[in-house]
């Protein structure tokens, strides 16, 4: 029964502390397991816990950080088939830094979370990083990561090569594309946005769309883009303190 109990309150700090380390049965730290402790674990006694649906396979929606990301197989790979969203904090575009990480939404000048997760640029096409925010831990799920350049280079190789893949990739219309939006198909699910992106202190145009990878090039970082006016993949090294999109991948 004592080690019953002891696993039945190391699930509920699970639970509530989202941690990986289990705390100690001993909710008011007095060095004994009491009745006091017994109530506080018993006050949960009838509440309802949110159920995580488990992602089986690729084409499942993956939860993380209480939002359901659409996942797309293209060859061998899992990718999202949306931007990432996570946003622990926000900054005005006047704000940056190539070391320590920066959290955006296009356009967006405040510093309220909340605000910032309002807008329909957020709603639409996820937060913008500097790749020091991309290389932090919580932007993926466990088990996914940001692709590094040669997962990239797997995907656009198995899309047709760089000179045509971009068409696939991109979403088709002209909802959120500006026209021409040329060659846009969107065969593989992928679903490219045209988000824009930060550059030095100001928001740049929307009418292309830019991913970091998680490779370094000497003291930049290695980035993807489509744009509206071909169906190529752009391939470029980067200053870390610009604002781009992110993707994750499953490992």
């Amino acid at each position: 029964m004592k080690h019953l109990l002891t696993l039945s309150l190391c699930f509920l700090a699970l639970s509530l502390s989202a941690q990986d380390e289990c705390q100690g049965p001993d909710f008011n730290n007095d060095g004994e397991i009491g009745s006091s402790d017994l109530i506080v674990f018993l006050s949960f006694y009838g509440n309802e816990w949110p159920i995580v649906p488990e992602f089986a396979a690729c084409g499942d929606q993956m939860e993380h950080e209480g939002y359901s990301y659409s996942t797309v197989q293209i060859g061998e790979q899992c990718w999202f088939a949306e931007n990432c969203r996570y946003l622990p904090e926000v900054s005005p575009s006047s704000e940056g830094s190539e070391i320590a990480p920066y959290y955006y939404v296009f356009v967006y000048e405040g510093t309220d979370v909340t605000a910032a997760q309002a807008t329909t640029n957020y709603a639409t096409y996820g937060a913008i990083y500097n790749w020091p925010a991309v290389m932090t831990e919580g932007i993926c799920p466990s088990g996914w990561h940001i692709p590094l350049d040669g997962e990239f280079t797997e995907l656009t190789d198995f899309l047709g090569g760089e000179s045509v893949a971009g068409g696939k990739m991109k979403e088709t219309g002209y909802d959120h594309w500006s026209y021409p939006n040329t060659g846009a198909t969107n065969s593989s699910g992928w679903t490219g946005l045209p988000v824009g992106f930060r550059y030095i202190d100001s928001w740049a145009t929307n009418s292309g769309g830019f991913w970091w990878s998680a490779s370094e090039s000497g003291s930049m970082s290695w980035v993807r883009s489509l744009n509206l006016y071909d169906d190529d993949v752009g391939r470029y090294d980067s200053n870390r303190s610009n604002g781009f999109s992110a993707r994750c991948i499953k490992n």
